[in-house]
């Protein structure tokens, strides 16, 4: 059996007809979701359906182009086609500010005389090439802090433009999904454990900045951040160090500058915002000080967390009204219930949840969707598809997606686990985080349980950088996995 045939014979294609399946599926609900009785056809290219036609068509021209080339050329061209494309996410922003590409204070965008695009879309296949190109290597393994050094640079480089400079904080979230592939490859529980601590406590300080104290001056949000990361201190010193006395001794430190500070209220109108900062500076010198003491090394990760942890919280206002825009903060003050806004931001919730509960369990039928049909959902055929899935083939068409969802998902992590090199393995455990972190936040979304921060549903939303990025991101895994026999 020649090459070409042998990899023709080995290409997955029952992943292929999933990918086909939920791409014709998508664009069907595109053109129910916008579709009117002066509407031409599902192809004519003067509505959205025909747009999204042409990405189709676009998209499954470059899947045979990369299922035709040699494998070994993504492997080769990983770290060209990084650098490359970080600095076109750099250029972005500037391209978009001054070629009217900015879409609701977003700089995200690239628009030409038809088009527009979106590089930061590209940049997760690209990033995914090229972690897998650094973790492949013969002599890399994830052994501590300095093994993470190059591969967290991989990832949050392009992730810190997207966030800060292109100020697309959603599609920027997309790129944490990298961080699971590194759990994947032997870094700590612990990290996770401690991303998951941050955002809580950046929720927490949002959340309470607000509330002044019943004592003092300052904010709440602060002090309870501040208390909420002493007491984690004091119970990983206990339970995984099994430092008891220094445990009591840390604690007494802690009530003793909060009690002090309480004590002065009644002379003076102290800041505990101050007494805070005071508390965890003592906090990290104590750290030290025990770490010298019990020469037990992993003490400097709880300084180091203190100290990451606590610069986050007094940050965190800095950050929630400088770096993200208005319509994020709006959309993270509703589900915080910090504001309501029933007509704006929350307007597209409430829609989108009565388009679905409208659909009943067998649907309306397809383009009979009133809720579709009379427009009350916004970006009912990008971000929300959902919806329109959900009303108009109801309980039954909502849970098909999913279910085809997950057996792709699970299709692809069969794919990952068969792989006989660590390149197109790392590679393929990333193809799996970005799409299931792109499936809980779009689902997250719809359902009002997260943010709405413009994540869109794969292969089922409108959108051509997003349906050719998943294409690329998705056949480039095939090919490394049609191309695995010649590894044998």
């Amino acid at each position: 059996m020649s090459r070409n045939n042998r990899n023709t014979y080995s290409i997955d294609w029952l992943t292929v007809a999933m990918y086909f399946v939920m791409v014709i599926f998508g664009w069907m609900n595109i053109y129910g979701a916008t579709y009117n009785f002066e509407q031409s056809s599902i192809i004519n290219p003067s509505n959205v359906a025909g747009k999204q036609f042409i990405w189709i068509c676009t998209s499954l021209v470059l899947a045979t182009i990369i299922l035709i080339l040699d494998a070994k050329t993504y492997d080769f061209f990983a770290y060209f086609l990084y650098i490359v494309w970080l600095l076109v996410l750099l250029a972005t922003p500037i391209i978009a500010k001054y070629g009217h590409g900015d879409i609701k204070g977003s700089l995200s965008w690239i628009r030409f005389s038809f088009i527009s695009i979106q590089p930061a879309e590209f940049a997760k296949f690209i990033t995914a090439l090229c972690l897998a190109k650094w973790m492949s290597r013969y002599e890399f393994k994830i052994t501590g802090w300095r093994s993470l050094v190059v591969p967290l640079a991989i990832i949050c480089i392009p992730m810190f433009i997207i966030m800060v400079l292109q100020k697309e904080a959603g599609t920027a979230l997309v790129f944490a999904a990298f961080f699971f592939v590194l759990y994947r490859e032997g870094m700590s529980g612990y990290v996770l454990l401690s991303a998951l601590v941050l955002i809580v406590l950046f929720i927490l300080t949002i959340k309470f900045l607000p509330v002044t104290l019943p004592i003092g001056t300052g904010n709440f949000g602060i002090l309870l951040s501040s208390i909420t990361i002493f007491a984690i201190i004091g119970l990983m010193l206990w339970l995984k160090f099994r430092q008891n006395k220094e445990v009591l001794i840390y604690a007494g430190i802690i009530v003793l500058a909060y009690g002090v500070a309480l004590l002065l209220c009644i002379w003076f109108n102290v800041n505990f915002n101050y007494v805070s900062m005071i508390a965890i500076g003592v906090s990290v010198l104590y750290l030290i000080t025990v770490t010298i003491y019990s020469k037990q090394t992993g003490i400097w990760i709880l300084t180091a967390f203190i100290v990451l942890s606590s610069v986050m919280c007094l940050a965190s206002s800095k950050v929630f009204n400088s770096v993200l825009a208005e319509h994020q903060r709006k959309r993270i003050e509703v589900i915080l219930k910090m504001k309501t806004d029933p007509t704006g931001v929350e307007y597209n919730v409430t829609q989108a949840k009565i388009a679905i509960g409208s659909g009943g369990f067998f649907g309306k039928g397809y383009k009979n969707g009133t809720q579709t049909k009379l427009n009350f959902v916004p970006e009912q055929h990008t971000d929300f598809i959902l919806c329109t899935i959900g009303e108009d083939f109801g309980f039954v068409g909502t849970g098909s997606v999913l279910v085809l969802f997950l057996a792709f998902i699970l299709r692809l992590i069969k794919m990952a686990e068969r792989q006989k090199d660590m390149f197109s393995q790392i590679y393929g455990y990333c193809v799996v985080s970005i799409f299931i972190i792109h499936l809980i936040i779009n689902i997250g979304m719809v359902l009002g349980f997260l943010p709405v921060i413009g994540i869109p549903l794969p292969f089922y939303s409108y959108g051509g950088s997003s349906l050719i990025g998943f294409t690329v991101l998705l056949f480039i895994f095939i090919k490394l996995d049609a191309s695995r026999v010649e590894k044998l």
